[in-house]
């Protein structure tokens, strides 16, 4: 998790529009950072710190703090984090999304598929074959 918000803490303090603004979109809607419109956030992007993103994934995974969701991750089995993860930003991963996490396993037990919870939305993904598996982790 601690690889994913150093990729994020990067993309959002981008030159990049398209790698910055998602992100930053994300840290407004998690109230990562205090309320400020988007424009001024983009324009103060380099005082962004890692603890905003980590802050950020905290919440999007439903936990108050990020020391609280590091507690909870250590409980978590490794698929869990890696399908959320590969959820919110694997571009080779097919993934449908729901309002809510009970739709999504509603879908799953229907149709298959691996049920994720990103923020208060649900996930469900298929795994990446093995033989593309290294394509993806090229990203």
């Amino acid at each position: 998790m601690l690889r994913e918000a150093k990729r994020l803490h990067r993309a959002a303090t981008s030159d990049a529009l398209s790698e910055a603004l998602p992100v930053l979109r994300r840290l407004l809607a998690a109230r990562a950072v205090s309320a400020c419109p988007l424009q001024a956030l983009l324009r103060d992007r380099a005082k962004l710190q890692r603890k905003h993103v980590l802050r950020m994934l905290a919440f999007e995974a439903g936990h108050a703090s990020w020391e609280a969701y590091s507690h909870a991750l250590s409980s978590l089995d490794s698929q869990s984090v890696v399908l959320s993860v590969a959820a919110q930003r694997s571009t080779a991963m097919l993934k449908h999304w729901f309002v809510g996490e009970q739709q999504a396993a509603q879908f799953a037990s229907a149709h298959g598929g691996l049920v994720t919870r990103v923020g208060h939305q649900g996930a469900v993904v298929w795994p990446v074959p093995a033989r593309q598996r290294g394509r993806e982790g090229e990203r």
